[in-house]
């Protein structure tokens, strides 16, 4: 029986991790993209069952009780959390599934699924980090704030991913991602000296 392949995508806010997902799905219709429960309020450009499974907090914390979350976390105040029978019936049935979630998220899967394959983004700078939140013009510039105070924790848990892609360029980042997914992406491994440094000053910064 053909077993699937589980990805797993984390990044610190603003880092260009959904822009570079989409557009990955787009080329790759191998994979199939995950789509997570959330208590977020549903943004304007966003559909119910495409983008996110919106609940309200008494319907998430349910299905935590009822174990039916593969991973569930906190995030800036709004719970996330992905489907355990979502996960397992893809990999049953020899599917590439995508999971967009948060380093939390992450650590769960790699705990409970310990082949699937963890890829975390950088933003090249901490400046390109700010414009890319304030260019979403989505949220405040509280939110904004809070969302660059707490980029350095995300930031600093890069090394428990198998791979490190930089997102400074967006096509070569895509094409990067794109030679993870083909099992040529060795040089694209999580622990190289230039990564090291950019984390580095990205956290000091």
């Amino acid at each position: 029986m053909i077993q699937g392949r589980l990805y797993v995508v984390s990044a610190p806010s603003g880092a260009g991790k959904t822009s570079l997902v989409k557009a990955l799905m787009e080329r790759e219709p191998r994979i199939q993209f995950s789509v997570s429960y959330t208590t977020r309020p549903r943004r304007p450009n966003e559909i119910p069952g495409r983008d996110y499974h919106f609940v309200d907090l008494e319907r998430f914390n349910q299905m935590v009780e009822k174990q039916e979350f593969l991973e569930h976390a906190r995030v800036f105040d709004n719970c996330y959390g992905t489907a355990v029978h979502t996960v397992q019936e893809a990999l049953a049935n020899g599917e590439q599934l995508l999971l967009e979630i948060d380093w939390q998220g992450a650590r769960q899967v790699r705990a409970r699924i310990p082949d699937a394959c963890s890829i975390f983004i950088l933003p090249p700078s901490r400046r390109a980090l700010e414009e890319r939140l304030k260019a979403r013009s989505t949220d405040s510039d509280e939110v904004i704030s809070r969302r660059l105070r707490d980029a350095a924790e995300d930031l600093g848990h890069w090394k428990e991913f198998d791979f490190v892609v930089v997102n400074d360029d967006f096509d070569r980042a895509l094409a990067d991602l794109q030679a993870i997914v083909d099992q040529r992406g060795a040089y694209l491994a999580a622990r190289r000296p230039e990564v090291e440094q950019l984390a580095a000053a990205l956290v000091n910064s």
